[in-house]
């Protein structure tokens, strides 16, 4: 039975039929879940969370291997379409800067649209733009294709943060996102693995890298058709009181949100990211680091099929399987997180947010260690497996980072935690862009000995960064605006919960 409370706003309403609740406030009749009510998304059963958490996640892996195996079909695309390598990669940097760019307008339409309606035309779009690829029959083609795969693919691989942060509680967080933060990374190994085979097959090449996922995000729309729920509360309740005003002919019905126009909602999603790049310590910070490092990233993409083919005679198959080495850090990372997980939640009391950088101090030591032993070893002396060690370490701490940064940022900036990493987001997808399109003439003159070399410093210099903020970090956000705002709300909080 529905129920409303009584004040001198609000009257007791019954409506038999329903199991909504319902409060009149101002003449209006405000919808919300009753406690316990399964339509809300946090109380979904823990089988239908996973599920949800496991087909969102899919989406990020499909897009995370479709950003990195596109590098792996330079050689017979270029033969094909009679384009440069340079032409080729700049189709690699395109889709960063549609992934990096397009989510600061698009995240807003979850709040018109819903996040499962986003799920759809996401897959959809990003299956089509795959397609164009794959039947393109100039470079430029490919690369308006690759910047709208970007587009596509951001729109929808942005919402799984939000999707677990629907679902799941707080405390519950770590391991979901964990996964997340596994399918994004592992995937952009296992894109390259697989993409290798498929261009070391002279029936195949590069087109066929295309149409291997085409079918795989055929398939993946089917599922989310079929097994994803809408998981954001404001529109389950807009639903539900929609349903109510068909079923009463009352459009007194309404659901119990502060709903803002999406044009508001698409300038704050634009504005509000930049503003606290600009104005924040923490998120300037981290931006310049995880940015460098996911810039390394994909120098590395793009630089280890030809690094290990002139050094040690690999061919496309065999280099392929040296980005195995993506994968294995990905793992060691996210077993690794599962201790991470331990210590934040034993020393939460007295570290508070600073207790997730624990695990970070470490991984920022990895950076440059396996960066060093990538640079120095790659010689036809030492044995190739030395150099991919190196990889493996360096991807090791590359996992944490990713993952930490993201639940760090959320922790410390609550309400605005979207909007910080957008920020972040912002930067990692530019330097994406950018690094690829000097690394192979930054190679050319440095050599890649000393260019890898250079890339240790830099990692090495931002060394420092995880420690002052574990250290320093309560008394930087003390003095920051935004921060100390929502400071006052959580002890506000904690104080009416005594």
């Amino acid at each position: 039975m529905a129920t409303a409370q009584k004040s001198e706003k609000h009257d007791i309403i019954s409506h038999p039929s329903s199991m909504t609740r319902v409060v009149e406030d101002n003449d209006k009749f405000s919808v919300a879940f009753e406690e316990n009510d399964t339509r809300d998304p946090m109380n979904f059963s823990y089988k239908t969370k996973w599920t949800i958490t496991l087909v969102a996640c899919a989406f990020s892996g499909i897009v995370g291997a479709a950003s990195s195996s596109f590098s792996m079909g330079y050689q017979s695309m270029m033969q094909d379409l009679n384009c440069t390598h340079f032409q080729a990669t700049v189709g690699l940097s395109m889709w960063a800067i549609g992934f990096g760019t397009v989510p600061l307008i698009t995240s807003s339409f979850t709040e018109e649209f819903g996040r499962l309606n986003i799920y759809i035309v996401s897959s959809f779009g990003f299956m089509l733009t795959e397609m164009m690829i794959a039947l393109s029959p100039n470079i430029q083609i490919v690369m308006l294709g690759r910047l709208l795969g970007g587009a596509f693919g951001s729109t929808g691989a942005t919402l799984v943060g939000g999707s677990v942060a629907d679902i799941w509680k707080p405390h519950e967080r770590g391991q979901p996102m964990a996964f997340f933060t596994l399918a994004c990374v592992a995937a952009i190994g296992l894109g390259p693995v697989l993409s290798g085979v498929i261009e070391a097959n002279p029936r195949l090449g590069w087109r066929w890298i295309q149409w291997i996922h085409v079918m795989f995000t055929g398939a993946y729309f089917v599922s989310v058709v079929m097994l994803m729920k809408e998981t954001r509360a404001t529109i389950v309740l807009t639903r539900l009181a929609r349903k109510k005003r068909k079923e009463t002919g009352d459009d007194r019905y309404q659901a119990k949100i502060e709903k803002q126009s999406l044009m508001t909602l698409i300038k704050i999603s634009c504005t509000r990211p930049i503003y606290l790049l600009l104005t924040e310590p923490l998120v300037q910070s981290f931006s310049l680091w995880i940015g460098f490092t996911w810039g390394v990233v994909f120098a590395l993409i793009e630089s280890v099929s030809p690094e290990f083919q002139a050094v040690y005679g690999f061919d496309i198959q065999n280099t392929g399987f040296i980005f195995s080495t993506i994968i294995l850090g990905s793992f060691i990372g996210y077993f690794a997180n599962m201790y991470q997980e331990k210590l934040y939640h034993k020393h939460y009391p007295r570290k508070r947010q600073e207790a997730r950088l624990y695990l970070p101090c470490v991984a920022a030591i990895l950076l440059p260690i396996g960066m060093f032993i990538y640079a120095w070893t790659v010689r036809p002396d030492i044995h190739w497996i030395v150099p991919a060690f190196g990889l493996t370490v360096f991807m090791s701490g590359g996992f944490v980072i990713y993952l930490v940064v993201f639940l760090y940022l959320a922790d410390c900036y609550g309400t605005y935690a979207s909007s910080a990493i957008a920020g972040l987001s912002l930067c990692r997808n530019l330097a994406v862009a950018m690094f690829p399109l000097f690394t192979t003439q930054m190679f050319a003159r440095l050599t890649p000995k000393w260019s890898l070399t250079l890339f240790g410093c830099v990692a090495a210099a931002l060394v420092p960064i995880p420690w002052v903020l574990f250290f320093y970090g309560s008394r930087i956000r003390a003095r920051s605006k935004v921060s100390r705002k929502i400071l006052e709300d959580e002890e506000l909080q904690e104080n009416m919960g005594k």
